[in-house]
């Protein structure tokens, strides 16, 4: 018997926890949480990243939040690892686990299964970083031409991200990224069958809904969270303070960086109203992005919530 495991999705802003808690709230055990929010694993960062409160989440057991440091990485495959293990272990409790959340790229990995090219090598992955910075993005792609052509036709030169994993994959272990499975027959065989439910709102009002739903993390004190974890040293050079609602407040300060360390390279911006409406323009994009994103998934069953209840019936909890 499979594991059934409802996968609850849709762009920022679109009302997933809202939805979550109204749907599976005082139901006794029977659903547990699984986050698929990229940010949300980082402690401190609670209000840019609209984290549930700690009193919502003693109301449904919640998991994959508050896990890690701002400094420390978090990818795809300890997204999956540890999904699936939650997921395991709340069936093992007699609960639905409910994998929710906006990070398309871990949900996919989740539901079609990891690929089988290794994991990151940091040593592999800090000399790629460094070649790129002395020889630059067109020296390196026309090195991975000779090696994985196809990758390097599918790779955007400005995509850094993914012209150095494929390098990196091709010096660890000598074969092209493209040569490497999507999903391995043992993933395909894993004891879980999928649910997926997409959340889907007018694109009009989803873009209000973002836009106020920045205007209240202002209002909440996000200006003084990332303030505090300034304080606490971490910069935009930390994987957590990449995320939209965060690296809007940092400028670059390239004249203190020598004396004061990575710190010193970054202070925080006096003009909170131009950090709101970058965070607003980004958010809107992003969530652009994951609608685009979200049609790839495969077997989605569309809720369009701008039809009000009647929308819900079929995530109705019994």
């Amino acid at each position: 018997m499979k594991i059934q495991v409802l996968v609850l999705f849709g762009p920022t802003a679109s009302g997933k926890t809202a939805l979550l808690q109204k749907l599976f709230d005082n139901t006794e055990g029977k659903f547990e949480i699984i986050s698929a929010d990229s940010m949300q694993v980082y402690r401190g960062l609670d209000i840019g990243t609209a984290k549930p409160s700690r009193e919502e989440r003693s109301r449904i057991p919640h998991h994959l939040i508050d896990i890690k440091d701002p400094n420390e990485q978090f990818n795809a495959g300890d997204f999956v690892r540890l999904a699936e293990k939650a997921c395991l272990e709340a069936a093992g409790r007699g609960a639905l686990p409910v994998v929710s959340g906006g990070t398309g790229f871990y949900l996919k990995n989740l539901v079609l299964g990891l690929g089988e090219a290794p994991p990151s090598d940091e040593l592999i992955r800090r000399e790629l970083k460094e070649q790129l910075g002395s020889r630059g993005a067109a020296s390196l792609m026309e090195e991975l031409s000779r090696f994985d052509p196809v990758s390097a036709g599918r790779i955007h030169i400005n995509d850094e991200y993914r012209l150095l994993r494929a390098l990196e994959v091709y010096r660890l272990t000598g074969r092209p990224l493209s040569s490497f499975a999507s999903f391995s027959a043992a993933q395909a065989e894993r004891p879980f069958r999928f649910s997926l439910f997409g959340l889907r709102r007018n694109r009009e009002e989803l873009y209000r809904r973002i836009n106020e739903r920045t205007a209240a993390m202002f209002r909440a004190g996000l200006a003084d969270e990332v303030r505090r974890l300034f304080q606490a040293a971490y910069t935009p050079a930390d994987p957590g303070l990449r995320a939209i609602g965060y690296r809007e407040f940092f400028v670059e300060d390239p004249e203190q960086a020598g004396s004061e360390g990575a710190a010193g390279a970054w202070r925080l911006s006096e003009d909170l109203a131009g950090v709101q409406a970058l965070v607003a323009q980004n958010s809107r994009r992003y969530a652009k992005r994951q609608l685009t994103f979200f049609a790839s998934l495969p077997g989605v069953d569309w809720i369009d919530l701008d039809d009000g209840e009647e929308a819900l019936g079929k995530l109705r909890a019994p």
